[in-house]
């Protein structure tokens, strides 16, 4: 059982969908919800009455006032939608809550992890990923890595809320200790002889992505039990590692539903 506390930080969700995942799944955590004031679609209707519901403080701010808090908190360029939750900041786990995640699951774990990816956008669209295959958790090392930002939640569109989401200090010793319970670490390289689809995903895996440009570092590539790729029939020589992320996972969920 994963007993990591609620983080005191307090952060910002902004855009539609991820403003409903935090009322919904973490009204607790949610301190505060803005409207920008002549926003008055059935959207931002249904988001003030689940405010309402779930009791909720809520406030109406002018343009003005609106753009200065984005300019504040440094997110000028975030595609708001005219509502801006403030909230206590998604839990991020470490090595032990892994751990303790993995052994409560009872079932084949199914882990993604990302080595070296830096843009938010990629980390986001993976958190949505990992939601709609079923995953258990998203596993990022601590340096050289995007974290659990306002953009990252945004993008996310609500998985930010519902996937666990790891952060460790060595990636390659993480790996070893995910061995130990059991658990195959697959790695994903272009030149890799076998590909996912003759990769027996049904046991509990460890999907290992690297960054677009560096593919996987040497130490996380040697500490992988295997490689696979993607069969890739066109011209272009590799996916987006959110893209390839989800055909992987998929592939996973495909296989155990055999």
């Amino acid at each position: 059982m994963v007993t990591n506390s609620i983080n005191e930080t307090p952060s910002w969700v902004y855009g539609i969908h991820a403003c409903q995942s935090a009322l919904e799944q973490h009204p607790d955590r949610v301190r505060e919800i803005l409207f920008l004031k002549g926003r008055q679609d059935q959207r931002i209707q249904r988001l003030l009455e689940l405010a309402k519901t779930q009791g909720v403080r809520f406030r109406w701010l002018t343009r003005d006032e609106f753009d200065r808090l984005l300019n504040r908190n440094e997110m000028q360029d975030a595609r708001h939608q005219g509502v801006l939750v403030q909230t206590l900041a998604a839990p991020v786990l470490d090595e032990g809550d892994l751990e303790a995640l993995v052994a409560g699951l009872g079932r084949p774990a199914l882990l993604l992890v990302l080595d070296g990816v830096t843009d938010p956008h990629n980390i986001g669209a993976c958190l949505r990923s990992c939601d709609a295959a079923g995953a258990d958790a998203i596993i990022v090392p601590r340096d050289k890595s995007a974290s659990l930002t306002p953009t990252v939640v945004n993008i996310a569109s609500g998985a930010a809320d519902t996937v666990p989401f790891v952060v460790v200090t060595n990636l390659a010793r993480t790996l070893d200790a995910l061995k130990q319970q059991g658990v195959w670490i697959y790695g994903t390289a272009g030149e890799a002889t076998a590909s996912v689809y003759q990769t027996d995903l049904t046991g509990s895996v460890a999907i290992v992505m690297g960054s677009e440009g560096a593919g996987l570092r040497r130490l996380t590539r040697d500490t992988c039990d295997a490689l696979f790729k993607l069969p890739m029939a066109g011209q272009v020589s590799s996916l987006n590692v959110s893209v390839a992320a989800g055909v992987c996972l998929f592939e996973a969920v495909r296989q155990r539903l055999v």
